[in-house]
């Protein structure tokens, strides 16, 4: 395989001719998704960076990666000898990439850019920008077929159909609700690129994606018909079957250019600009009337689950919560017989206690096991190179998280695996407290993410300490374990936390070279009290898995954080003893019996 500088010097070569002065390059495919089907992992390809966030820019003389404070450890190490330069988005004194290139290129010179896999709001925004520094924009340059040699094909697994046992509600319930919307917003029609509101919409599920059972494809959505855009091998014989029965118009994958310039011409479209690629954006504000909206209602619908998808992660994470029990004395004792186990080593014992259990499909992330300094790389991803045997000192953190048929799980935990130091244990605690307090809290209806963040970092905060990423990303049903539209983080998110939203909620503590903390469960947002302020909601929590309290400084926690904690455990231990052997139950109960004040 070509080196990264040879990959970027052939790059070069073809905007010479072109006559292209800089090149962006991000991380998403047609779909707008943050994991993307291999044939759209251009940016990893040409850069050797395989973090899910970040963006290459290329110029005839200089390169570079721009990715968040996740993958600045990862970023580095992987850009060693490529002759990219690691920008850290987010830290002060780094430009953005567009004032880079601003700063790089003349007036009157030329950004290349793929406008298949940039969000129609996001290019925009670049054209606009560029345009204020005199600077013209093509976004129709794409020569990753002639560079990338043996590049991957468009996916082709079949498709097939979630059971509304799963579902909860019909492929056409869901579009009549979908409908109404559109009608609610003066619009005609819809168009949806995102695969996982794809997914949900039509109660289809694939392979196309690592990680995230869904499948590449396009929809268009209407009061008069409903019509999916997908490869014809997709489509098995029980699927069109579905379709059929449910009233859905299938059409070949390639031909919603097509459509769209005949079926919807004149007509008004509702779409969201951050949800569909500039390709097809381009297509619509040629032939049709576009109104935009900032949160498509079919993710806000998808992000609100029925009933049946509760009973059905509640289901699940008792079943991932046995598997997690089943690892961590499994952990415990191999480190107490002074086994040799390593990084890798925890992501297949996960995998493995993870597919005993009924109704697992595949993981829902690739598994972050870090030792020690590892932990403190936020996405750490171990390889043969790195992979670190795991003593019985110090600290270990492990992210994870399965895909049943009935639900999508997501856990962190940070677990000793030996004597620790004090400040370890302080460390530690200032987390736990976060991720308490967040978990506790009881707030009035509109309320946004931001406005309860506070509570997962006061603690951190305090002792002057922080984490970058942010505290709670939304979870998908059988779907993606990073869904919107609601999340918890610093930067404001306009979409309130509403009953039925199921959001995560994981503080952390990085600190390089040294070792990273992380606790997360997740949280489903329910009903409090009704008052004569109106309505107030709080957290359910669905994980159920003990917290390492080996690691906990109980001199440090409030009276309540203690109680809050105790009556977790109690909660774990009597959902999942039953489903334990008889030496299961008694490690469980020794893990979970309650702390003291």
């Amino acid at each position: 395989m070509p080196s990264v500088q040879t990959k970027i010097q052939s790059l070069r070569k073809i905007m010479q001719t072109e006559q292209i002065q800089a090149c962006i390059i991000p991380s998403t495919d047609p779909y707008i998704g943050e994991y993307t089907p291999d044939r759209w992992k251009t940016r990893a390809w040409l850069s050797g960076f395989t973090g899910s966030a970040g963006t290459v820019v290329v110029t005839m003389n200089k390169a570079g990666l721009w990715t968040d404070s996740r993958y600045f450890l990862q970023a580095e190490e992987q850009l060693k000898g490529s002759g990219i330069g690691l920008y850290k988005t987010g830290l002060p004194g780094t430009p953005t990439f567009s004032d880079w290139i601003g700063s790089e290129l003349s007036a009157g010179d030329c950004v290349g850019i793929e406008g298949a896999v940039f969000a129609a709001s996001e290019a925009k925004s670049l054209i606009e920008f560029f345009s204020e520094k005199r600077l013209k924009v093509r976004t129709d340059f794409a020569p990753y077929d002639s560079l990338w040699k043996n590049r991957p094909a468009v996916p082709a697994n079949p498709a097939f159909i979630l059971p509304e046992c799963f579902a909860g509600k019909s492929c056409r319930k869901k579009i009549r609700e979908v409908v109404a919307e559109i009608k609610k917003n003066q619009a005609n029609a819809t168009i949806l690129a995102a695969s996982d509101t794809i997914a949900w919409l039509f109660n289809i599920r694939g392979n196309d994606v690592n990680y995230n059972p869904v499948c590449v494809s396009y929809a268009v959505v209407s009061e008069n018909e409903t019509v999916l855009f997908i490869s014809p091998d997709k489509l098995t014989q029980g699927v069109s079957d579905y379709f059929r029965k449910e009233g859905i118009i299938t059409a070949d994958y390639e031909k919603i250019a097509d459509y769209i310039q005949k079926a919807l011409h004149g007509a008004t479209i509702l779409i969201t600009p951050s949800k569909i690629n500039y390709r097809l954006y381009s297509i619509l504000l040629e032939n049709c009337v576009i109104k935009e909206t900032s949160v498509h209602p079919a993710d806000l619908l998808k992000s609100i689950k029925n009933a049946t998808e509760i009973a059905g992660i509640r289901n699940a994470m008792q079943k991932d919560g046995v598997a997690m029990v089943k690892f961590l004395m499994d952990l415990e004792k191999a480190l107490a017989n002074n086994e040799t186990i390593t990084e890798l080593d925890v992501a297949e014992k996960l995998r493995t206690y993870r597919s005993e259990q009924a109704l697992y499909f595949g993981e829902s992330f690739k598994t972050i096991a870090g030792y020690g300094a590892h932990g403190a790389v936020v996405h750490y991803e171990a390889t043969p190179e790195s992979n670190a045997v795991i003593h019985p000192d110090g600290i270990l953190l492990i992210d994870s998280g399965a895909q049943y048929f009935d639900g999508t799980t997501d856990i962190t935990r940070t677990v000793s695996t030996g004597q620790v130091s004090e400040t370890v244990k302080r460390n530690y605690t200032w987390v736990l407290k976060g991720h308490i307090q967040l978990a506790s809290a009881i707030f009035p209806a509109g309320t946004v993410g931001m406005q309860l963040d506070i509570l997962a970092r006061q603690a951190l905060w305090k002792a002057g300490q922080n984490f970058l990423h942010g505290t709670g990303h939304g979870v998908g049903c059988f779907l993606n374990v990073h869904e919107g539209p609601q999340s918890i983080r610093m930067n404001y998110n306009p979409t309130p936390l509403e009953p039925g939203m199921i959001t995560s909620d994981e503080p952390g503590l990085y600190l390089a070279g040294e070792y990273g903390i992380r606790i997360e469960n997740l949280l489903l947002t329910v009903q409090a009290k009704t008052t004569e302020f109106g309505d107030f909601y709080t957290f359910e929590t669905l994980t159920l898995c003990p917290i390492d309290t080996r690691l906990i400084d109980c001199s440090l926690l409030y009276p309540e954080e203690i109680n809050r904690l105790n009556a977790y455990h109690q909660r774990v231990r009597d959902r999942l003893t039953p489903l334990l052997s008889p030496e299961e139950a008694e490690w469980l109960k020794e893990q979970t019996k309650p702390i003291g004040y």
